[in-house]
């Protein structure tokens, strides 16, 4: 289920192997977080592999890289027309603290043997001391990319279906329930939802910690020719992007915990002023902004949710960086569910963490058992009430949307889901 990126390369793939694949969206395809991102395809993940190899070690780094360059090889082959474009990707640092980061992360690609070069690499018009550059990278159109993965997985038989909102799984059964009332069966289930639908209804432990982070744009004179992200503080994702055939410059960053927030029409607002006045950039054309849940160690979870229930696998985790990632969980859930051997499977486990076998615990209960839990520590008594687990939601006024701090549920102004894990929509009538 789900019909972003990982959804429709699950799809894809799977379908290729002859099996019989339905995919289910409760809105429309890529209308998400794959449809709202900077559409950067990179192993470059932020200052991320010298933390990998602290937490997990070198081989298991060095295997995160491999299998998200794969990835891109992946995506590359299957591109068509002007969907994808070749680019470089920049870590940029103007600070002490920053310079000192890059130093890190260089020594871990040196001992990971991940390709680079310190050679200072910037065409941005602000003082960059230091960069350290992954050559090779892309740029995607996540939209018409995605339309053209689910071309092809349609011509490998796999069924897609848009406005089928799952209500409620019996996993006993192996079946869903739509809230249409229809009935859908199956021997495998993936969850490709972003955040897994029913996700933590009853889990206190070790829930997805969900980030939101924003995006602008205005055009700009001429492209560039690298992606760039800051290792200092505050953090900023730039890129040139065509629009209408002319470039824009994008701007992301103002990341924050999903919901804690009510007006975010001040994240918008500083990035506008700083592509106005650094970047000598005319008002902001376009702007948007997603959310995305990270690991407690920054790797996603892609596989069966635990060996209790091995026919149920989960996609999500991805931390900001799902163009790789989708398409290598895919790649992975396709081999788990087909047999094949892939050195991946357990890296992504989803019960690497414990988080699988308690998953599947809450899953099995019936019931909001964490009700009270949540709403002991919510303070905001007249705004409607999260129907996934209790939590008291916020009123977003940039995006008109009521948003949940607990677990990053997002709905529309008439209350209707707009993002999970909630299903049901929010009583307004209070």
């Amino acid at each position: 289920m789900g019909g972003g990126l990982s959804g429709l390369a699950a799809a894809y793939l799977l379908a290729k192997t002859g099996k019989h694949v339905v995919l289910l969206e409760k809105d429309r395809i890529l209308e998400g977080a794959s449809g709202n991102n900077t559409g950067k395809l990179t192993t470059q993940h932020d200052i991320i592999y010298g933390e990998l190899i602290t937490k997990l070690g070198a081989d298991a780094a060095r295997l995160y890289y491999k299998t998200n360059d794969q990835a891109i090889r992946f995506a590359e082959s299957i591109a068509a027309g002007d969907e994808l474009r070749p680019s470089q990707s920049v870590l940029y640092a103007s600070t002490a603290d920053g310079i000192q980061q890059l130093e890190k992360e260089t020594a871990a690609y040196k001992e990971l043997g991940i390709p680079h070069s310190r050679t200072l690499n910037s065409e941005l018009p602000i003082d960059v001391t230091e960069t350290l550059t992954i050559p090779d990278q892309a740029q995607l159109h996540p939209v018409r990319f995605g339309q053209h993965l689910s071309e092809l997985a349609q011509s490998e038989g796999a069924e897609l279906y848009e406005k089928a909102d799952v209500r409620s799984m019996d996993l006993k059964d192996k079946s869903l329930q739509l809230a249409n009332g229809a009935v859908v069966r199956f021997n495998e289930l993936v969850l490709c939802t972003h955040y897994p639908i029913e996700a933590i209804r009853g889990l206190n432990v070790m829930k997805l910690e969900v980030k939101r982070s924003y995006v602008i744009s205005a055009p700009a004179h001429m492209p560039l020719r690298n992606q760039y992200l800051s290792a200092d503080e505050p953090k900023r994702s730039i890129r040139t992007v065509f629009i209408d055939g002319r470039p824009h410059f994008m701007l992301g960053g103002e990341s924050h915990i999903a919901g804690i927030t009510g007006d975010t029409n001040e994240r918008y607002s500083r990035l506008a002023h700083e592509l106005q006045e650094t970047y000598s950039l005319g008002a902001p054309t376009h702007h948007w902004s997603a959310q995305d849940p990270s690991t407690p160690d920054c790797v996603p979870y892609a596989g069966p949710i635990s060996s209790s229930l091995p026919y149920v696998h989960i996609c999500t985790g991805f931390r900001k960086w799902g163009m790789s990632n989708s398409l290598a969980s895919a790649r992975i859930i396709t081999d788990v569910i087909t047999g094949v051997k892939n050195p991946a499977i357990e890296l992504y486990a989803p019960d690497r963490t414990g988080f699988g076998t308690l998953l599947f615990q809450a899953l099995k209960t019936t019931g909001y058992v964490a009700k009270e839990f949540t709403s002991g520590h919510v303070q905001r008594t007249d705004t409607p009430i999260c129907t996934h687990m209790g939590c008291r939601t916020r009123w977003n006024k940039a995006d008109e949307t009521w948003d949940c701090p607990c677990h990053g549920s997002r709905f529309r102004k008439d209350g209707s889901v707009l993002e999970g894990p909630a299903t049901r929509p929010l009583d307004l009538s209070d």
